[in-house]
């Protein structure tokens, strides 16, 4: 699986009695393909995973991997905070079809070097298909160190790449610092995925490339390209909308714009909820006039 370029952290749409919206899915894969993505990544915190029940999980990466068929990769987002869940989903995801998985850090439960060792390790032995792992440590309180990344590159040859989401570019840098051609290292945040490139990074996981799909793989194939002046300005253009879609919880601000364009409803399943703050309702307006967000049919 060549892990270079644009993936796109997709959103699950839901009916506004918060049932699935398979339409609504169906409809944001066309759209994300039709942009040129190199990959969508189904269910994962952009997806709201948490609020998924098994089943639902399943389902959503069974319908994306069918839905997509080959038209692009499908990453299926299938960690847990437990070990034997999180293999489960994965060897389901292999058997749906999906290209690869995605395994964040197992959260709440804190583990050592060695339990994060030994929960990717694990999940790794047991599947055929290429792992990327995410270190998230902003949600899940725990980081993966490099050290630990190069002993599991070295002990599971499937374990082909690793997205790192941090409020700096240091432990990116840090593991760039180990790729060799057994591993790919991404970046989570949209604005910073032209100055990872420059550094040699392979590509971006993307909230933005939800709303704007066409300008996220323009800015990341001129930074690849060294246009790094086009590059930056559509990061310029796109600025407030990074800004926006920053804001907690995550997909309230995605789903809010993607309900403009008619790509889905903006429901939500509790604990998260839309915002009742009209500051974020004037920046919403603002960014649908700057980067004209039309409906899409």
């Amino acid at each position: 699986m060549d892990l270079k370029g644009l993936f796109t952290a997709i959103v699950t749409p839901f009916k506004l009695d918060g049932s699935l919206d398979k339409d609504a899915l169906n409809k944001l894969i066309d759209f994300q393909i039709a942009n040129n993505v190199t990959g969508i990544v189904p269910c994962t915190v952009t997806g709201e995973s948490a609020t998924l029940s098994h089943n639902e999980h399943d389902w959503v990466i069974e319908l994306t991997v069918k839905y997509v068929n080959n038209r692009t990769l499908v990453l299926a987002s299938t960690g847990s905070n437990c070990t034997r869940e999180a293999l489960r989903l994965s060897r389901h995801a292999q058997k749906a079809g999906a290209d690869g998985v995605l395994l964040v850090n197992p959260y709440l439960n804190t583990p050592s070097q060695k339990g994060l060792y030994l929960h990717f390790r694990t999940i790794a032995e047991e599947i055929n298909i290429p792992c990327v792992l995410l270190n998230l440590k902003e949600q899940t309180n725990v980081n993966l160190d490099a050290a630990t990344l190069l002993k599991l590159v070295k002990a599971c040859p499937n374990i082909v790449g690793i997205c790192e989401v941090g409020k700096n570019l240091d432990l990116a840098t840090e593991f760039l610092s180990l790729k060799g051609p057994s591993i790919s290292v991404l970046i989570g945040k949209d604005d910073q995925a032209i100055d990872f490139i420059q550094m040699g990074g392979n590509g971006l996981l993307s909230v933005a490339a939800n709303i704007v799909p066409s300008k996220m793989t323009q800015m990341i194939q001129t930074a690849f390209n060294k246009d790094y002046k086009t590059a930056e300005s559509i990061k310029a253009e796109l600025s407030n909308l990074f800004k926006i879609l920053r804001l907690k919880p995550d997909p309230v601000p995605v789903k809010t714009l993607l309900s403009h364009m008619k790509l889905c409803k903006e429901s939500f399943r509790l604990p998260i909820c839309g915002f009742d703050d009209r500051q974020f309702e004037d920046s919403i307006i603002n960014i649908i006039k700057e980067l004209k967000l039309e409906p899409i049919t």
